[in-house]
C-alpha cells in the first residue's frame, strides 16, 4: 500500500515523499521591484530543511504589468535570474526538487476586447520566462492555468468568447497552451519537469477533465488541480455538481481525485489540507499522487517533520 513516505519519480527527478509545498505568494516578503529578498530565501530554506518532498515556488510574473499586486515575484527580464538562482540553490542544498510557477494575472474586464497582438506578446514573454527559469536552476516549471488568471480565462468556455485564434471552440481556447508547450518542448529534457496548475471547474468538472486529458497529450508531466472560473450558480455554494457529501475533504480536493481517474500522469491535490491524517487518507487510498499543504506550513513551524512523526506513531500502534 502506498504511504506518504514513499518516493515518486517524475522523469529523473526523485521526490522523496508525497507532501509538497504549493505556490504560496508571500507578498509581505517581496518588494515592489519583484526581486528575491532575504526574507523569501529564509522562508524557502525553512520549508526545504523540514523535509518536504517538493516545493513549487510562488506565482512569478512574466510581465511588470501582469502582476497580482505590486509586490509579486518577477521573471520578466534577465535581472531576476541571479536572485532566483538563490532560491533553486536551496532546493539543491536539501535535495528537494523545486518547480517555479510562471504566471500572468490576465484581464478581468473586457477580456474579449484585448488585442490579439497583446496576447501574442504575452505568449512570447512566457516562452522567454521558461528559458530564464531553466537558467536559474529550477527542476521544472508549473504553468499557472487556474484561479481566473490569464490562462484560466483563455481555457474557460464561460469566460472566453473571443473570435480570434485565442478563442472559440475548445481547440482555439487551448491555442495559448498548445503553442507555449510546443515552442518550449526542447527545454523539457529528462531533468526538467513541466507541470500545470489547472482549474478543475472550468467552468464545470467535465471541462476540467477534458482540459486535463488534452494537457497530458500535449506533454504535461504533472497536473495540479485547483479552481477555475465557476458557473454563476456555483458561486455561492462554491461546489460542483454531484459532489458526494460523504467525501471527507474539500470539494476542490475531490476534483483532483476525479481528474486523476482520467489521466496517466501524476496529480497533485490541494485545498484546506491541514493534517497528516488527511494527506495519508488521500495517498493510502490511491486517490492522489502528491498532496499540497499550504497554509498549515505557514502557521505551524516544522509541519512536515511533525506530520512524519505523527504518521510513524500511528503506524506503530497499528502493528
Amino acid at each position: 500500500m502506498k504511504n506518504i513516505l514513499m518516493s515518486l519519480k517524475i522523469k529523473n527527478i526523485e521526490i522523496n515523499n508525497r507532501i509538497i509545498l504549493p505556490p504560496l505568494v508571500r507578498f509581505s516578503m517581496i518588494g515592489t521591484d519583484g526581486k528575491v529578498s532575504k526574507k523569501l530565501l529564509n522562508w524557502y530554506e525553512e520549508i526545504a530543511s523540514d523535509g518536504v518532498g517538493m516545493i513549487i515556488v510562488e506565482a512569478t510574473c512574466v510581465a511588470s504589468d501582469g502582476k497580482l499586486r505590486d509586490n509579486q515575484l518577477g521573471i520578466w527580464d534577465d535581472s531576476f535570474i541571479e536572485g532566483l538562482k538563490k532560491i533553486s540553490a536551496i532546493g539543491k542544498k536539501y535535495k528537494v526538487p523545486m518547480l517555479i510557477q510562471i504566471h500572468h494575472a490576465g484581464f478581468k474586464n473586457n477580456f474579449d476586447l484585448v488585442e490579439e497582438k497583446v496576447l501574442d506578446d504575452i505568449l512570447d514573454k512566457f516562452i522567454i520566462a521558461f528559458k530564464r527559469a531553466k537558467e536559474a536552476g529550477f527542476d521544472g516549471i508549473e504553468i499557472h492555468g487556474a484561479h481566473t488568471y490569464l490562462l484560466s480565462q483563455l481555457n474557460s468556455r464561460l469566460y472566453n468568447t473571443r473570435t480570434d485564434k485565442y478563442g472559440g471552440n475548445f481547440e482555439k481556447r487551448m491555442y495559448f497552451n498548445r503553442t507555449l508547450i510546443e515552442k518550449t518542448k526542447s527545454l523539457f529534457d529528462d531533468n526538467f519537469i513541466l507541470g500545470y496548475r489547472m482549474g478543475g471547474n472550468e467552468p464545470a468538472l467535465e471541462d476540467g477533465i477534458k482540459i486535463a486529458k488534452y494537457l497530458e497529450k500535449l506533454g504535461i508531466d504533472l497536473l495540479h488541480v485547483s479552481t477555475g472560473i465557476p458557473e454563476e450558480r456555483f458561486r455561492q455554494k462554491a461546489k460542483i455538481d454531484n459532489f458526494p457529501e460523504d467525501f471527507p475533504l474539500d470539494w476542490v480536493v475531490y476534483m483532483g481525485t476525479k481528474i486523476r481517474e482520467y489521466v496517466n500522469i501524476p496529480v497533485i491535490g490541494v485545498r484546506n489540507i491541514r493534517k497528516e491524517e488527511q494527506v495519508s487518507y488521500l495517498i493510502e487510498n490511491d486517490l492522489l499522487d502528491l498532496v499540497a499543504v499550504g497554509r498549515a506550513m505557514i502557521f505551524t513551524k516544522r509541519w512536515v517533520h511533525k506530520a512524519i512523526l505523527s504518521y510513524k506513531k500511528r503506524k506503530s500502534k497499528e502493528v
